[in-house]
């Protein structure tokens, strides 16, 4: 199940630095041998981490963080439930075949002790007695998963940081440079359409309890500000939470919306509680009555788009809206 159907608190900013060194040691034929380099970096928490090297056996607690670790090329031996990951992250597939290390907001010491790992990378999102549990199996590198402040500029520096524990930044690069050039891409395909500056207002939705609860994704969310970036105009008023940038509110606070706004969702048919729009709204009064319902103006993007990912789900989700927005 979806954590973050609940708002992530407040969590703190920490600036992420790295050094490295490399160490010389005389070889028994007199020859200066070179050792592993080794890595010292801080974390999200302002922990100072120490490897040996780069780390090659990592395991991630989050989804997000899984993911940049597979876009730069390291494949997890541990992910928190990966059902669920590859039921909702298609943009940046497992590769191979990771224990699973238990739940997102519970992931198993025992399990995670017995792979041995070189790193675990955790989010802040985790309560501080687990990541100190943890940090007696193995060095843990936390990572901010989100920040409403500057939903972008986290998401690349947290690629960056990874990218430096596991000595990929030539790749975190690479993947940073295709983020820039796809938001341009679809920025320019949006504006050819004549949709610069279309209000826009992205959601998901879920049920609980026979309720349908539907979740806004104001200008402080990743998604938000990718939209910005493309020339939309968010059309939410609700606030967001400081951390994902997330809002709530229900069929009755869709009225709030305008009236020639584009209405965008992202559901999962592998998670039936999370298609609330072809499903228990579908014959709702409030619903079915709203202008831009009325107008055809609501736009299901693809199931496995995951809204708190990296740079290759976002990728995704620019693709999705450009084909939806501008088809015929």
């Amino acid at each position: 199940m979806r954590r973050h159907l609940v708002t992530a608190a407040v969590l703190t900013t920490a600036a992420l630095t790295l050094t490295a060194c490399g160490t010389t040691e005389p070889a028994a034929d007199g020859k200066t041998e070179k050792t592993a380099e080794r890595i010292t970096l801080t974390d999200a928490s302002g922990q100072k981490v120490e490897l040996d090297g780069p780390a090659k056996k990592v395991v991630g607690t989050e989804w997000h963080e899984v993911e940049l670790l597979i876009s730069l090329g390291v494949d997890p031996v541990g992910v928190a439930d990966v059902k669920g990951y590859k039921t909702w992250d298609s943009a940046v597939p497992l590769k191979n075949e990771p224990k699973d290390i238990g739940t997102r907001g519970e992931p198993s010491m025992d399990t995670i002790a017995a792979l041995k790992p070189d790193l675990i990378v955790a989010s802040t999102d985790l309560p501080p007695a687990a990541v100190k549990q943890l940090r007696k199996v193995a060095p843990v590198v936390e990572v901010k998963s989100a920040d409403a402040a500057d939903p972008i500029g986290r998401m690349t520096k947290n690629l960056d940081l990874l990218a430096r524990a596991t000595g990929t930044t030539e790749k975190a690069g690479e993947l940073k440079k295709r983020f820039e050039a796809k938001i341009e891409e679809g920025r320019k395909a949006l504006a050819g359409a004549g949709l610069a500056g279309a209000k826009y207002a992205f959601a998901d939705g879920y049920l609980v309890s026979n309720q349908t609860s539907i979740r806004p994704f104001t200008g402080g969310s990743l998604i938000g500000a990718v939209n910005e970036k493309l020339g939309l105009k968010n059309d939410w008023t609700v606030k967001g939470d400081p951390a994902y940038g997330l809002g709530t509110t229900d069929v009755e606070g869709l009225t709030k919306l305008s009236a020639d706004v584009h209405f965008a969702y992202i559901g999962n048919d592998g998670d039936r509680n999370s298609t609330p729009f072809t499903g228990a709204l579908a014959k709702d009064k409030v619903w079915t009555s709203l202008p831009f319902v009325k107008k055809g103006n609501v736009h299901r993007l693809p199931d496995g788009i995951w809204m708190f990912g990296g740079p290759e789900s976002m990728n995704q989700y620019i693709d999705s809206v450009v084909t939806e927005l501008t088809k015929k």
